[in-house]
């Protein structure tokens, strides 16, 4: 009985595996190999999704890092009346669930930043619609809870935005770089500080 072919699963286990593998070694030395072996995926497959490596790794930022960080971060700044209250919960909740995992590999964003974006424009310009979106989603919910009467009146939401994006990824490289939970968690507990600030 010949097995039937699922194209949207097949792509999806390509991409959850790149996604690892990237994770753990960088695009540059991401292997096809390791990550076909940790599929059921034949090469052939593997090319008739994505027609090079390159091709997979700007699949992997626009449908895997790209729809995280929204799960993550934009739909609980959306969905939340209060942006202090929204941001100061999810800061709460990356402070207790820091890990190990998170120490030594870091931010896939930006990783990829540190790593394609002097080098590719295509990756370059890919993390930077990411981040792009993740400013604004940030700044739009500063400006609603300004007009709600929760966010300070004088805090510019589109620098305040850009600033705490920055912090949070500046967090994350401090930790990973001194390979560090603790130094990770003071540095967004500081943040989180700067957040509260913001209060009306």
């Amino acid at each position: 009985m010949k097995k039937t072919r699922n194209p949207e699963q097949t792509r999806a286990d390509l991409l959850a595996a790149a996604y690892g593998e990237v994770l753990e070694c960088g695009f540059q030395a991401a292997s096809l190999e390791r990550i076909l072996a940790k599929t059921s995926v034949s090469k052939g497959a593997l090319y008739h999704h994505f027609g090079t490596k390159h091709e997979l790794g700007l699949a992997v930022v626009e449908e895997v890092v790209g729809p995280q960080l929204a799960e993550r971060w934009f739909e609980p700044l959306r969905r939340d009346g209060d942006p202090i209250a929204a941001l100061t919960g999810i800061l709460e909740e990356k402070i207790q669930s820091a890990s190990e995992a998170i120490i030594r590999f870091g931010c896939p964003l930006n990783n990829l930043i540190q790593e394609m974006s002097p080098l590719d424009e295509r990756f370059r310009s890919g993390l930077q619609n990411i981040l792009d979106a993740w400013i604004k989603a940030m700044a739009d919910a500063l400006a609603a809870g300004q007009e709600a009467g929760k966010v300070r009146g004088d805090i510019p939401p589109q620098e305040a935005a850009l600033f705490i994006v920055a912090a949070i990824e500046g967090c994350v490289g401090l930790g990973k770089n001194a390979q560090s939970v603790d130094a990770y968690q003071r540095c967004l507990r500081q943040l989180q500080l700067y957040v509260q600030s913001l209060a009306a």
